[in-house]
């Protein structure tokens, strides 16, 4: 028994990027074929509006940013 919650613990879980909440700027950039420069830079410009800073790193909110696109002309 203990060794199955072992091994059940040393599983990565994959996750499609379609199916995640919060995106790391480099799912981010591959997702939204943006580069991560610009996608780093637009997280820093709108914390809070789509992008989390957490830690260390920035996370972009996928649905916000799904509808930040959709509102801008420009990136």
């Amino acid at each position: 028994m203990q060794e199955r919650n072992n091994s059940m613990e040393n599983e990565n879980v994959t996750m499609p990027v379609s199916e995640k909440y919060m995106l790391t700027i480099r799912e981010a950039s591959a997702y939204f074929n943006i580069g991560v420069k610009k996608m780093r830079r637009l997280a820093e410009d709108n914390t809070g509006r789509f992008a989390v800073f957490s830690g260390n790193r920035y996370l972009i909110i996928r649905t916000k940013f799904e509808k930040f696109v959709e509102e801008c002309s420009a990136l």
